[in-house]
């Protein structure tokens, strides 16, 4: 497995990223390419991740607030690609020849920095980028070095063990001592993580620490004028409302200029304390992106890509998911980076590479808007419902139908992925194990 893969005399798809549209990507087509021996297998289908298992992105939150264990929720890309006729290669991505079709892979490392694999080149004939993207600092002073970001199960998992430890410091110090925690950018990340922080520590109080939530102090920054800029203005307003409910802080039209170790310091010249700080602004992809192999990129470093998905200046590499910058025919503003519009271009690419290996023109993707929805914790839910809804096109929901609505985005995933028998043995393992482990992180 260390070694890059043979030269195959079938066309090699290589698919890199295997988030939300990358892992469903190569587990369509491994279905419809991959499958059988001798003529029956019509390619060879490639996935390369820097991890060796999967975490659905919008569940992040979650992994940071320790309310989801990563240990029962994570899909392993070995076993999940010899079920479904595809190959895993551990690797991370740093450049590309173009001209010689391969894709470069740099020095692959342990979380300590230690190398376990050297660099490797990986021969393609088709080639699909859906390397996701990560928060954008701006460039401003202080980020880098005093916040801490959850784009990546890594990354999420050391923010939970810093609120574990600074949750411990706060119960054994003396007298009224707080938990102060600022998170910056309230889109969809930002105000779930601002939610679920609070569901941790009310679920931890049940366990013998009365009054932790009361010691919480949590701030959320948005520079625009409202929160989740990118949802229905009514679903922003009630999620806002339940925030401040739950005693969140959320200042808007707020902008922070720089962060030192004791607070994050804003235009206007007001100091927030925090002695944790989350970094979620901003949307911007992977640095290696920009200009890789002279393709064209956006100014946050995405890829350009036509109707097609096809990158602009090579038909022979595709970009999906939160790295594509694509903005749809008669529109003004790109696709947002979200795990509905990724898992819908994984499904149309899927049909439209076996129409490019026939030689075949290749169709147009068109997106089709399915609502959004915004998960408050265990208290809360909103959503508007897209055109396709049950109820109608911008039908505003909150509540359990909300949480249900919410839910079932995740149990659609597993479903694209495992189909319907092996989605229902986890579905039920998901409920007994509820039924018998605290649902919060105590260790």
């Amino acid at each position: 497995m260390a070694q890059p893969p043979a030269p195959s005399p079938l066309p090699r798809i290589v698919i890199v990223g295997g988030g939300a549209g990358g892992v469903h990507l190569a587990t369509q087509l491994g279905g419809r390419l991959g499958r059988g021996r001798g003529r029956g297998r019509r390619a060879e289908i490639l996935l390369i991740d820097r991890d060796s298992t999967h975490i659905w992105k919008p569940r992040l939150h979650e992994v940071a607030a320790g309310t989801l264990d990563t240990g029962q929720e994570q899909l392993g890309f070995i076993v999940h690609a010899h079920r479904h006729s595809f190959r895993f290669l551990p690797g991370e991505m740093v450049g590309l020849d173009r001209q010689a079709r391969r894709v470069r892979l740099g020095p692959l490392r342990d979380r300590a920095g230690t190398e376990v694999l050297g660099p490797r080149e990986v021969d393609y004939d088709v080639l699909v980028l859906a390397v996701g993207s990560r928060a954008n600092d701006f460039g401003i002073p202080g980020v880098r070095e005093h916040c801490h970001f959850i784009d990546s199960r890594n990354q999420a998992e050391d923010f939970n063990t810093a609120l574990r430890n600074e949750t411990i410091r706060c119960l054994a110090a003396e007298g009224t001592a707080t938990l102060d925690i600022a998170v910056v950018g309230a889109g969809a990340t930002g105000v779930e993580l601002s939610a679920e922080i609070s569901t941790a520590l009310d679920l931890a109080a049940g366990y013998g620490f009365p009054g932790l939530r009361d010691r919480l102090r949590l701030t959320l920054i948005e520079t625009a004028p409202r929160i989740l800029g990118a949802l229905p203005e009514r679903v922003a307003e009630a999620s806002r409302r339940e925030l401040e409910r739950q005693g969140v802080t959320v200042l808007t039209g707020a902008q922070v200029v720089s962060v030192d170790a004791a607070a994050l310091h804003l235009k206007d010249g007001r100091n927030i304390p925090a002695k944790l700080k989350v970094w979620a602004a901003g949307v911007a992809a992977p640095a290696f992106l920009r200009e890789v192999g002279g393709l064209e990129s956006a100014r946050s470093g995405q890829l350009v890509v036509r109707p097609t998905l096809q990158t602009t200046r090579d038909d022979r590499v595709f970009a999906i998911g939160d790295c594509a910058y694509f903005v749809p025919p008669g529109q003004d503003r790109p696709l947002g980076a979200t795990a509905q519009v990724a898992q819908q271009q994984a499904r149309h690419l899927a049909r439209a590479i076996p129409a490019l290996l026939e030689g075949r023109p290749l169709p147009e993707f068109t997106y089709h808007h399915q609502g959004a929805l915004v998960a408050l914790g265990h208290y809360n839910a909103f959503g508007s419902l897209g055109r396709l809804g049950l109820l109608g096109g911008g039908t505003f929901i909150q509540g359990r139908i909300a949480q249900l609505s919410y839910d079932s985005l995740y149990r659609r995933h597993q479903l694209a992925l495992h189909g319907f028998w092996r989605s229902l043995l986890y579905w039920a393992s998901d409920l007994l194990r509820r039924a018998s482990t605290p649902p919060v992180r105590l260790e």
